[in-house]
């Protein structure tokens, strides 16, 4: 299929997705029907695990692309994610050109890579074994976090990387590894961003950002920025019973 995620996004498609915190089926079910480019489903920062991302992937029924954030760059937990079926695999906290190479070679089947061969949902618990594994490489979207200043230093290295599909910057951690944690808006942390944003779009490499609402995302799409995640399944929920309750008691 050559519109696979992966496609659209080098492809430089706007693509908007929800962060999927809450290890629910039924979340995952009804936010693959809202429209969204993709669904984030996160592995680091939440008290889901893989068995439980292979849920709401399953859940999301093929209607929506699936992206697991596994929790850290190590072999062990990028295969357990890409054995699910996820259409793509999320890195976070990569420091240097080295690290990206090592996340981008456990992703990928030899030659290119390192990709363990296990039996798996990703092959259809083998039945379909040799053509998934004929188009994984082809088909699955790399994406690395970029979330420190160490990152940015060596923004070039990392940006050279061969199979990386698209960068994504992480602000709170960014701005966390200058000592500014959660000061998004300082100075030295937009100049950061700003640093890697010009980088990518120079390098032709598609970058992303998570937004918290739509001002936001809008002004990411009109700053370059192709891959946006807008919000989480947690921030919607708060925000429509803010509303709500704000709206019965002064209604």
């Amino acid at each position: 299929m050559s519109d696979t995620f992966r496609a659209r996004l080098r492809r430089g498609d706007q693509l908007i997705g929800a962060v999927v915190t809450l290890a629910s089926p039924d979340v995952a079910d009804l936010l693959s029907r809202m429209g969204f480019d993709y669904l984030w489903l996160d592995v680091e920062h939440s008290a889901m695990g893989i068995s439980q991302a292979q849920m709401l992937i399953q859940a999301a029924g093929g209607r929506c692309p699936c992206i697991v954030r596994v929790p850290e760059n190590s072999e062990a937990w990028i295969k357990k994610a890409l054995d699910t079926g996820c259409d793509g695999v999320m890195i976070p906290q990569i420091r240097s050109a080295a690290e990206a190479r090592a996340a981008v070679a456990a992703c990928l089947y030899p030659p290119a890579g390192q990709r363990g061969a296990g039996v798996s949902r990703a092959q259809g618990y083998g039945l379909s074994f040799s053509e998934y594994v004929a188009r994984a490489n082809a088909d699955l979207a790399i994406i690395v976090q970029i979330e420190h200043t160490d990152a940015v230093d060596d923004i070039q290295g990392i940006l050279a990387t061969p199979g990386l599909t698209a960068l994504l910057v992480g602000p709170y951690d960014l701005s966390g590894s200058m000592g500014l944690l959660g000061q998004v808006t300082h100075p030295r942390v937009i100049d950061a961003v700003e640093r890697v944003r010009r980088a990518a779009l120079a390098a032709g490499m598609p970058i992303g950002i998570y937004t918290d609402g739509a001002d936001a995302a809008r002004a990411a799409f009109d700053q370059g920025f192709a891959l946006v995640a807008l919000a989480s399944d947690v921030a919607y929920l708060i925000d429509g019973a803010r509303r709500a309750l704000a709206g019965a008691r002064t209604g």
